[in-house]
């Protein structure tokens, strides 16, 4: 998936798609949110991350950071990182979506995952420029290949950046299908605008007080 042509097509899509205007005067504007609010809340959250880790290390063995490749923008990879809230021998029967209840996920975990906890190394890649605040959430590599076979247009989602949180997630999250998430996703990724991204930002506060959606 990372050939010269498909470069080419995601490229031209982004274009046509997205539409000039808005890439040219959103998107930097977009991009300076991201870093200035990535920075407060990396202060505002530092001392949970703190305790989480406390937490991690006293319940279970392993690493405390759970690290995973996944796809970013124009099909490149990145890495995200996650407070781990699975037991180190969660994947030894291969990669797998989570489950409601999935009896991988630790007590701590469990309690980090609801709380969206788990996510929050992930504002340094925010900060980096890999990921967005708000966006497409990313997809692993092979569940990007899969999915982009069985759900026709599935790769239109990697027209823009990735983001810890996205219309998809607040709009179904867990409890859709790839293919709907994928409208989803390009459904905002066309109607992209400021007003739009401060609403999916409070309905993703609201989501992480009330623990709804979480696995």
């Amino acid at each position: 998936m990372q050939s010269t042509h498909d470069d080419m097509y995601f490229e031209d899509s982004y274009r046509r798609n997205i539409g000039s205007e808005k890439s040219s005067l959103y998107l930097p504007v977009k991009r300076i949110f991201d870093i200035l609010f990535s920075l407060i809340l990396i202060v505002i959250t530092f001392p949970i991350i703190i305790i989480a880790i406390v937490a991690i290390r006293i319940e279970s063995e392993g690493p405390v950071f759970y690290r995973q490749t996944r796809v970013g923008l124009m099909d490149k990879r990145i890495t995200i990182i996650k407070l781990r809230s699975m037991y180190i021998d969660a994947e030894k029967n291969g990669a797998q979506w989570a489950e409601k209840d999935d009896p991988r996920v630790t007590k701590i975990g469990r309690i980090i995952r609801n709380t969206r906890i788990d996510e929050l190394p992930q504002l340094f890649s925010v900060l980096k420029g890999d990921l967005s605040l708000i966006g497409p959430r990313p997809e692993r590599p092979n569940f990007t290949e899969e999915f982009s076979h069985k759900y026709p247009g599935f790769e239109k989602r990697l027209r823009i950046k990735p983001g810890l949180s996205g219309y998809a997630q607040i709009n179904g999250g867990y409890d859709i299908d790839p293919g709907q998430k994928a409208k989803l996703d390009c459904y905002y990724i066309n109607h992209l605008s400021f007003w739009i991204d401060v609403k999916i930002f409070i309905s993703t506060i609201k989501i992480i007080f009330s623990g709804e959606g979480a696995r």
